[in-house]
């Protein structure tokens, strides 16, 4: 499981402090560390078909206890059905032992879904229900016309009474009357009672499909929770931690399905288990992206926060990690460009770095920095948002009153903004609009996913400027306004497949996130009058 180098590392420096896993570059030791996996996996062409479509990897800068450098190499879930493959660490528990309870309980959960598959498409099962549909929709339509009937011959009656009839033919009405009511009982309950069977021997079936399918239920919840007490996790201290204590202080509370099989746990725990000293880590996509997260092909991604970011911050415990980068970037200026400004409302130029408004903590943002500087402004102030990493122009309201009124032009889709990018690659259309549903990827935040089952409509209108040196630029007119959507319309296969220059979470990181909001247009909503401001962008 421990690999040497293939080539010479002389001269490479050594980080001083671990890799923070969700925000980092990769050191140039697991670069060429990937590098060597990558090789490996390529000449794997049993492998080839399941790897083209995707797979997470991961390695692991390592000493050994006499000072030896190598590293570790995982994948994330199984490869080809099995957990197990000899240039790769081992599971941390492999579910997948024939003999292992996960497999024998599996199977008779598997057995339970074929007993309710069967009883689902059995002939008698389908032929009642169609049966029950049947004599349902010819029992209303015999019912319904015997009401009729009734109605028509009650109508009679009353006709027959204004006329003046003796006692007789009264007495001969009523009988009529009630002979006729006697009749649509019976046929009431003829119907009533012929359902009920045909219902009865339905029932007897759902019932037995309704405790299957509880038994299936308890079944795979009490396996679960089995598994996740499998899964037992070790940090630098030698503390060990289950799923289920590492996840009961979370919000979710309970461990997701596949926490604990993603590469980056696998490569700790084999390192402490091994006697191991981590020095850095990188994970990398190898393969086609998936449907709905953007992945591409060899380029470098942190750990899911939603699976992995519970069980790391345990198993980096006793480890000197590096800060998380966004909480100690530098601060941005504390000045802030205003393009335009009136009794009551302006525009400024956010710059790249800058939140538009605070997050959980009292981060610096536009917002607490508009706020200093108008006290006696009300309202909410920023009218709109821009992502922390991308610059331009931001609509700020000093009074509550103006603030709704320009919400209502957002919501209305009267405010026309432009954004211009550089996009990674030659993009060869030259005009177009991407229609691409967008939603969270609750695993994962901040980062969204394309989804056209569940996520929100999201329309991009786009223009290419100019292309050269590899890149595009771009300008987008959003017809929506999601999180990320031009970031993850640049980036993902069913968009434009070109990520944004310097986009880390859909792309590769770069000094800064090439895009910025150059060009804002709305109603004043005091003098009526339509305005238009204009920034271009410094790249």
């Amino acid at each position: 499981m421990f690999h040497s180098f293939q080539t010479s590392i002389a001269g490479i420096e050594l980080p001083h402090l671990f890799t923070y896993p969700f925000h980092y570059t990769p050191h140039p030791l697991c670069v060429m560390a990937a590098g060597e996996v990558q090789a490996y996996i390529n000449k794997q062409t049993r492998w080839k078909e399941e790897l083209d479509k995707g797979k997470m990897f991961g390695v692991l800068i390592v000493r050994t206890s006499n000072g030896q450098m190598g590293y570790l190499a995982a994948f994330s879930g199984n490869l080809c059905g099995s957990n197990s493959h000899s240039f790769f660490v081992p599971p941390v528990y492999d579910l997948l032992q024939p003999d292992g309870f996960f497999k024998i309980e599996e199977e008779q959960i598997s057995a339970i879904n074929r007993r309710i598959g069967q009883l689902q498409n059995s002939d008698r099962y389908v032929k009642l229900q169609q049966r029950l549909a049947k004599e349902t929709a010819s029992s209303q339509q015999i019912l319904t016309e015997a009401r009729k009937t009734l109605k028509t011959a009650k109508e009679k009656r009353e006709q027959r009474r204004q006329q003046q009839p003796d006692e007789d033919e009264q007495a001969a009405m009523i009988r009529e009357s009630q002979y006729q009511k006697a009749e649509f009982k019976r046929l009431e309950r003829y119907w009533k009672e012929r359902i009920s069977e045909v219902k009865a021997e339905l029932e007897s079936i759902s019932s037995q499909i309704e405790s299957l399918k509880a038994e299936r239920k308890n079944r795979s919840a009490a396996l679960q929770q089995k598994l996740f007490h499998q899964f037992s996790f070790l940090n630098a201290r030698g503390e060990s931690k289950n799923l289920c204590a590492i996840f009961e202080q979370t919000i979710q509370q309970i461990p997701p399905a596949g926490a604990g099989e993603c590469a980056a746990p696998k490569l700790l725990q084999y390192a402490y288990l091994n006697g191991l000293k981590p020095i850095a880590m990188a994970e990398f996509w190898w393969g086609e992206s998936p449907k709905t997260e953007i992945r591409r092909h060899g380029y470098y991604y942190p750990s899911c926060k939603g699976k992995c970011g519970p069980i790391l911050r345990h198993m980096l415990q006793g480890l000197d990690v590096e800060p998380d980068p966004l909480a100690t970037a530098p601060a941005p200026p504390k000045e802030i460009e205003i393009l335009f400004e009136d009794e009551w409302l302006l525009v400024i130029h956010k710059p790249e770095g800058l939140l538009s408004v605070p997050g959980k903590s009292e981060e610096l943002s536009a917002y607490s920095l508009l706020r200093a500087r108008y006290p006696e402004a009300t309202g909410p102030m920023i009218v709109h948002r821009l992502d922390m990493a991308t610059s331009g122009l931001l609509l700020v309201a000093k009074t509550k009153e103006v603030h709704q009124h320009l919400q209502a032009q957002f919501e209305s889709h009267s405010i026309k903004k432009q954004y211009t990018a550089l996009l990674e690659g030659i993009l060869p259309t030259d005009e177009g609009t991407i229609d691409l549903p967008i939603c969270p990827d609750l695993l994962d935040r901040p980062r969204q996913k394309a989804d056209r089952e569940s996520g929100k409509k999201a329309v991009t209108r786009y223009c290419v400027i100019d292309r050269k040196n590899g890149r595009t630029r771009i300008a987008f007119f959003p017809q929506t306004g999601r999180t990320h959507q031009l970031r993850v319309h640049s980036a993902h296969p069913s968009g434009l497949n070109c990520p944004i220059a310097g986009d880390e979470l859909y792309g590769k990181r770069a000094e800064r996130l090439y895009l910025h909001a150059e060009r804002l247009e709305f109603t004043h909503p005091v003098s009526g009058q339509r305005i238009y401001i204009e920034k271009k962008a410094d790249f």
